[in-house]
């Protein structure tokens, strides 16, 4: 079968491990949007704790998929959210016109909003994940000037809010370094990452404890961006939007899967979120 068959079939049969595709409204006031995203449900009844999955800039990719299915086999509600496609959108990575930064935070909320809703669903017990551009976005929807921000532009977190976040290679380190996390959080990422600076997520975590947040950080040596995305070769993506990137360029990022971190990643947040919302580590 041709190489371009083989993707076709493997992404039909990725997709068809979901447990059903739905649709919500996220909470940009007056003017909420349409998403789509994908559910994964344990068998039995529930209630169960849940976790919300912010893909990144590439978009919804089985990688994601597959942490869904990860996380329903340990216990977990999994809502993979899929910002782009909800907006008519490929990918974000290259340069171009980005989204307003409260879109992704609105779609974040508007997930936990429907999470809430759905009656097998512990509403106690919701944590948030995300990855890169993802992860700027599990970790904000747990900042309290965040919050507050957006109370101010008419958007309520509804309580409990999320109870833990984990943003995997994070992009929002540097904007978040003087803001305060409220709830648990776990950062993990590359020691080797180009794309996300691993110092400006360390500089984050300790400025952050400072202040008595609840904030984690694992740097895997030797590690880059999509450390967890198995059959990742380690290559450059020169044409990808960077603002790290070297010499006053505008792109270039380095990926690669990274079978030792990925375990350890996959050991930690089990860890994390059955600490925190009591599924299975």
């Amino acid at each position: 079968m041709p190489r371009s068959g083989w993707l076709m079939l493997a992404a039909a049969l990725v997709a068809g491990c979901a447990t059903g595709r739905v649709t919500f409204d996220n909470v940009t006031p007056g003017a909420p949007v349409r998403v789509r995203a994908e559910a994964f449900e344990p068998d039995g009844a529930g209630p169960f704790p849940a976790i919300v999955l912010m893909h990144g800039c590439h978009g919804v990719s089985p990688s994601i998929r597959d942490w869904g299915r990860w996380f329903r086999d340990h216990g977990y509600v999994a809502l993979v959210v899929d910002s782009w496609r909800s907006r008519g959108l490929a990918e974000q990575c290259s340069p171009g016109v980005d989204l307003p930064n409260t879109a992704r935070f609105d779609d974040a909320i508007g997930a936990l909003r429907w999470l809430q809703a759905q009656p097998y669903v512990d509403r106690e017990r919701i944590g948030i994940i995300g990855w890169s551009n993802g992860g700027a976005y599990s970790l904000s929807s747990v900042n309290g000037p965040t919050a507050e921000r957006a109370r101010r532009r008419g958007v309520e977190i509804p309580a409990p809010g999320y109870r833990a976040a984990v943003g995997m290679y994070p992009g929002a380190c540097a904007s978040l370094i003087n803001e305060l996390s409220v709830r648990p959080v776990l950062i993990l990422i590359g020691g080797d990452d180009d794309w996300t600076d691993p110092h400006e997520c360390e500089a984050l975590a300790a400025r952050q404890r400072a202040k008595g947040a609840d904030v984690t950080i694992v740097v895997y040596p030797g590690a880059v961006h999509y450390f967890d995305v198995e059959g990742q070769p380690r290559v450059f993506l020169a044409d990808v939007e960077n603002r790290n990137a070297k010499n006053g360029q505008c792109c270039g990022a380095t990926v690669g899967f990274d079978a030792a971190a990925n375990a350890d990643a996959h050991r930690r947040v089990g860890e994390f979120f059955a600490r925190h919302l009591g599924g299975r580590p």
